[in-house]
């Protein structure tokens, strides 16, 4: 969700069974939240400067650690509460699904006497169990660690490293979510901490949660993890588009199929990763596993009702389902400012993009009114473009430089405009090139936006929101149990009567996607090019046979409109492609002439 939005979600939502996932990534966020919940809760604090070995690490444990603790008494504190009306134990269970401990909740209810209530109250009391407190790391934000001189250290105080060792080093017993791809130095540096192998009873510590795009990236990261005796205990499979924060687009592989293939290589893959998995325990001289490893797959992305999660459980048999972009809504559970809260509220398909802001290059869904991207504008009005850069994390052009600076920084835009306007540029391509420049923005500061203000915490973030496209259907603020009825069908909180259905949603995205491709590409097509994009329909028109046979689950109306969307995109793909046909011949019939 962004730096700042859950930074501390855990402590509101946990109590409640509810697993949520904490971003690790910037430790001066994880201190100064530190800080701001031990004063809360009367607890000693006990800064880690900046000069201090290790801090980054040392900070990123000492916050989860407070995390950990104050779930705890939460916890504790909820067991004990009575079952009266509005109470914390009360609040725990009327939030839960039809399940067999809600149905146990509801017969304690209608017990006769109150002695018997009391007695299986005691049973139900042991069963409110919290969620998990999971943590983030998004693997390509691995920047170096340098010391006096610019002097490089170890790769041990890497970003990604170090705040790996922060989370291995803390008390937390939860998942540690790798996102972005491989990062083979991260990942061997998992197999020094005894935390995520299993212990005598065949259970680890701390478990690995992969996002992943496709089955391919999960069983090639899954076997390079169990080839060093590193079990993978959930794959979460998202949306290339469809999704908040930064998109990782495929070439036109669509959800529904991506899904399709998890579920028909399931027994392969399980087979194939538990005899990777144990030759490497025995090779480590570890004890053997007593019986296979069981993995979760998971899915999230652009998700909106609860008709469209039954229907992941039920076709895919998907594990469980992310929610993120709604509960931007739900102040009591994440970070959003007042004045944001209501640009979300108000939010149109004209406010939020997908847009090239990041500095990694990534394309990058935010809301175009958002504070953040009124401070950049403003300082390129001022001639002041770019950010002071006070972070650094998204540093990794060499450009100008041997230390890496961000694109997003005054050094860096300020050096490219002096290049582009000594580079002989005709006016019309040293404007593109200055705009593409100035586009990007200070992500690891402005994310952070939300929280900072909202805790009051003095810093010059500028909030910038990274919400999915989702978000448009959703535009009023809501409680958490108004969120939570909303997610299990017991009312609905969607405002757009014409919100279409999530896996239409994604198919017209990367129509748009596929489209801005081609046109990027249209000056100097190549037979390399055409051949992605002829694979790129050709996924395109397999989701769309797919989801062909999936409309037959869905009611008469239901999948009129359906096929009615489908086929309209359907001819968009045709129209895109037949454009390149044409352009192609007509390279073609040039060079003819011109030999």
């Amino acid at each position: 969700m962004g730096t700042g939005f859950s930074v501390d979600t855990p402590l509101k939502v946990a109590k409640y069974g509810i697993s949520s996932v904490v971003s690790i990534m910037d430790d001066e966020l994880a201190e100064q939240m530190r800080e701001v919940h031990s004063r809360k809760h009367d607890l000693e604090f006990v800064a880690i400067s900046e000069r201090s070995e290790d801090k980054r690490a040392r900070r990123i444990t000492a916050y989860l650690n407070l995390i950990n603790d104050l779930v705890a008494k939460q916890v504790l504190e909820l067991q004990n509460s009575s079952f009266e009306a509005g109470s914390e134990i009360t609040r725990y269970f009327e939030m839960l699904p039809d399940s067999a401990l809600k149905d146990s909740y509801h017969e304690m209810l209608g017990l006769p006497t109150q002695e018997q209530k009391l007695e299986m109250q005691e049973t139900l009391r042991a069963q409110a169990i919290p969620g998990s407190i999971d943590v983030n790391i998004m693997t390509k934000l691995d920047r170096d660690a340098y010391g006096k001189n610019n002097v490089k250290l170890a790769p041990e105080f890497a970003d990604a490293m170090a705040a790996l060792r922060g989370f291995a080093n803390s008390a937390l017993r939860s998942s540690i979510i790798f996102s972005a791809g491989i990062n083979r130095r991260l990942y061997a540096y998992l197999t020094t901490f005894e935390d995520f192998f299993p212990d005598d009873s065949g259970e680890m510590r701390k478990l690995i949660t992969l996002k992943v795009s496709d089955y391919r990236s999960a069983i090639i990261q899954g076997k390079y993890l169990a080839k060093r005796g590193l079990w993978v205990s959930e794959y979460r499979i998202e949306s290339g588009l469809n999704c908040g924060g930064h998109a990782f687009a495929t070439d036109g592989h669509l959800l529904g199929p991506i899904m399709e293939e998890f579920v028909q290589k399931n027994s392969e893959m399980a087979e194939t990763l538990n005899k990777t998995y144990s030759a490497a325990l025995e090779s480590l001289d570890r004890a053997p596993i007593e019986r296979p490893h069981k993995y979760r797959v998971t899915v999230q992305g652009g998700i909106g009702t609860f008709e469209e999660q039954q229907l992941l459980f039920e076709r895919y048999g998907i594990d469980r389902v992310g929610w993120a972009t709604p509960f931007l809504l739900v102040p009591e559970v994440t970070n959003v400012d007042e004045a944001h809260l209501a640009k979300l509220c108000a939010a149109t398909a004209e406010d939020v993009h997908l847009t090239d802001h990041s500095p990694l290059g990534v394309p990058f869904w935010s809301l175009e009114n958002s504070a953040s991207e009124k401070t950049r504008l403003a300082r390129i009005e001022r001639d002041k473009p770019g950010s002071p850069c006070p972070k650094g994390f998204l540093v990794s052009n060499t450009e100008f430089t041997t230390v890496p600076i961000c694109r997003a920084s005054r050094v860096y835009q300020k050096r490219k405009i002096r290049e582009i306007d000594a580079g002989g540029h005709s006016c019309e391509e040293a404007a593109a090139l200055r705009e593409k420049t100035l586009r990007k923005s200070c992500l690891c500061l402005d994310l952070t936006g939300g929280a900072i203000i909202k805790h009051n915490i003095k810093s010059k973030a500028q909030s910038a929101v990274c919400c999915g496209p989702n978000i448009v259907n959703f535009s009023k603020i809501v409680t958490l149990e108004e969120m939570i009825d909303h997610i299990y069908g017991r009312l609905s909180l969607i405002t757009n009567p014409d919100r279409p259905h999530m896996f239409i949603r994604e198919l017209s995205l990367y129509v748009e996607y596929f489209r801005t491709e081609v046109q990027t590409a249209s000056d100097e097509f190549t037979d390399r090019m055409t051949k992605r994009f002829l694979e790129f329909k050709h996924n395109l028109i397999v989701g769309i046979d797919h989801y062909r046979e999936l409309a037959e689950r869905f009611n008469q109306e239901q999948r009129e409109r359906f096929d009615a969307a489908l086929d309209s995109l359907y001819e968009e793909i045709d129209s895109i492609y037949a454009g390149i046909e044409i352009a192609m011949s007509e390279a073609r019939l040039a060079t003819s002439l011109a030999d």
